[in-house]
């Protein structure tokens, strides 16, 4: 079973008593199963667990983790637990909670260590090892001249490097570093703009005060993935898989009125053609064929243009290329798809049209798919150009541009070559 099936099955299991039926797992799960959840169910799960069993779900985790869960329970609560933590785990995690959990510092971790770029590799070595004794965990080595970040030693070098004729600095790797009060966007965007697997967190004096993981993003990725995905289909983003239909129904019913609204304007252009479709009424069999392969293509060149634009790879401004790439691709994809249903609609109607209604249901696939490439990558730079999130938008605009358009080309087509 995968990941994401194992979360969905973990939040209805905990719909009811969460407490209860967390600690009921064995206690080596704890923390995988805790993490998996969303925000919302973890909160609901610390919250309904009593000290006892909190103090012993801490016992297990790291302190930026643990900052996490303090998080979601009151302020004496967490008083108490931080009480029952050793001096050095107490204060990692009261040095953590003090910064905002959504900002570079909220998700960075204490596992480093610093050493000037004058010192020798027995020198760092020995601190490398201090620091793994006294931690369990191997730190990621920074390293500093003047107080100055200068890069990432990579723990390779302590054992490849040859101390007498090499220096800490011919070995130093660039590093990027973000300011702890950045945004989690901006940390992310770090990330995706540099192929290091970490990342420095710095202060207002440029001193070090954390470093992040690209496994620390995984979690914010797929927040944000979700969160996308929550807009593209006209879900809120906070609802939640446990909301009674009440709650679904007031988060919807715009997205759906907007809906209904385009859908009457599609029919309006369907209404133009009745008697063409009265005449030929295997047209009728074709339309959702030709407005269901429009949409798709739609979403899908929809889909990676959102994507560039999260990535900051495109705008309106510099998005020409993108948009003639989409509907180039469109042209293609429709020569593929609509040659095969010509070739099906030939054979099932070739004693009565022969090659024409094959041939007017080709056309009209490539031509619906060229809409759908232009319009798909047209419309997210256009709505975002404008200060409106195209992720939210853009597929009603679109699915009416490929239905609208689309049957006008098919049934106007068909009149003219057909009747």
């Amino acid at each position: 079973m995968d990941s994401q099936a194992e979360g969905g099955q973990a939040e209805i299991a905990m719909s009811q008593r969460p407490g209860k039926r967390f600690t009921s797992l064995p206690e080596r799960e704890w923390r995988d199963a805790f993490f998996a959840l969303t925000a919302d169910v973890r909160a609901a799960v610390a919250t309904d667990m009593s000290r006892v069993e909190l103090e012993a779900f801490l016992d297990r985790l790291d302190p930026d983790e643990i900052t996490d869960v303090l998080g979601y329970v009151d302020e004496s609560i967490r008083e108490t637990l931080l009480d029952t933590l050793n001096a050095t785990r107490r204060e990692k995690v009261e040095f953590l909670l003090s910064f905002d959990p959504e900002s570079a510092a909220g998700v960075m971790h204490l596992d480093y260590v610093t050493v000037d770029a004058g010192r020798s590799f027995e020198a760092v070595t020995e601190r490398v090892r201090s620091f793994e004794e006294r931690t369990g965990r191997i730190p990621t080595i920074f390293v500093t001249e003047d107080d100055v970040l200068l890069g990432e030693l990579p723990g390779s070098a302590l054992s490849t490097a040859d101390p007498e004729t090499d220096t800490i600095a011919d070995y130093v790797r660039e590093t990027p570093s973000v300011r702890y009060d950045r945004a989690d966007e901006e940390v992310l965007a770090v990330f995706r703009q540099n192929s290091e697997r970490t990342v420095a967190v710095l202060d207002e004096d440029d001193d070090i005060l954390g470093v992040i993981y690209a496994s620390d993003l995984l979690g914010l990725i797929g927040e944000a993935t979700g969160e996308r995905l929550y807009e593209f289909t006209g879900v809120a983003e906070e609802e939640s898989v446990l909301d009674g239909p009440g709650v679904k129904i007031r988060r919807r019913y715009k997205w759906l009125i907007l809906n209904l609204g385009t859908a009457f304007i599609a029919a309006a252009v369907v209404g133009l053609f009745e008697s063409t479709i009265a005449t030929i009424a295997i047209l009728a069999a074709y339309m959702p064929v030709i407005a269901g392969m429009g949409g798709n293509a739609g979403t899908q060149s929809m889909a990676v243009t959102v994507r560039g634009i999260s990535l900051g790879q495109v705008s309106l401004a510099t998005g020409k290329r993108i948009i003639a790439n989409e509907a180039v691709a469109g042209a293609v994809n429709g020569i593929i798809t609509g040659a095969l249903v010509a070739v099906i609609a030939t054979a099932l109607s070739y004693g009565e049209f022969g090659i024409l209604l094959g041939a007017v249901i080709g056309v009209s696939m490539i031509a619906n798919l060229v809409i759908a490439g232009f319009f798909g990558a047209l419309m997210p730079l256009t709505l975002d150009k404008f200060g409106i999130d195209p992720a939210t938008s853009a597929t009603i605009f679109i699915t009416t541009a490929t239905d609208v358009l689309g049957f006008l080309v098919f049934l106007g087509l068909a009149r003219t070559v057909l009747i």
